[in-house]
């Protein structure tokens, strides 16, 4: 018999116009994972820095997750909240420890079920899949629906945060991306 895949503390990262879909992922997923995802107006960044916020994701929403997850639409790579929760994830200080790191395409971005564009999911995330011992894997939204995949998909997440150390070096994006991934990831 199979031994149970244990249930880990997750954090869903994800483009506002995908929360249908970040909505139906932790449905779906039950009790197979705990959810420590930052729900929608949780941080008022209006008037606050650059690092104050990233301060905040981190300590206040990812310090107790072990793994992150990337939900990948059309989109999500231009999100400075999605940068900066990778990057805060996947950084290791004195208060946290650092998040496994995972993404899931999902069915509306260009590539779903295709040969992944890195210059269509976030920068991040695509420096971290590089190599021949990545610390980030990239799966498509599955179909049909297979918690427990996914769970193994988690508990692989969780034990190479410990292995290959992550890229974080890239310059954290100071505001949103405009206009077609095309242009590239500048900064």
């Amino acid at each position: 018999m199979a031994a149970k895949t244990p249930r880990r503390k997750v954090f869903i990262s994800f483009h506002e116009e995908d929360i249908k879909r970040k909505k139906d992922f932790v449905r779906m997923m039950g009790n197979r994972m705990i959810d420590k995802s930052v729900d929608t107006g949780d941080i008022d960044d209006t008037d606050l820095r650059t690092a104050r916020v990233r301060q905040k994701i981190r300590d206040e929403h990812i310090r107790d997750a072990s793994v992150t997850i990337v939900l990948i639409g059309p989109h999500t790579w231009r999100r400075k909240h999605v940068d900066w929760e990778i990057g805060s994830s996947i950084r290791k200080t004195k208060k946290n420890s650092r998040c496994g790191l995972l993404g899931i395409v999902l069915p509306n971005h260009p590539d779903y079920g295709k040969k992944l564009n890195p210059r269509r999911i976030p920068p991040r995330l695509a420096d971290n899949r590089k190599g021949d011992d990545p610390y980030a894997f990239i799966y498509d939204w599955p179909n049909p629906w297979a918690p427990a995949r996914i769970a193994k998909w988690i508990q692989r997440a969780f034990v190479r945060r410990e292995g290959t150390p992550p890229n974080n070096g890239r310059r954290a994006f100071a505001r949103n991306r405009a206009g077609d991934y095309r242009r590239g990831w500048r900064n």
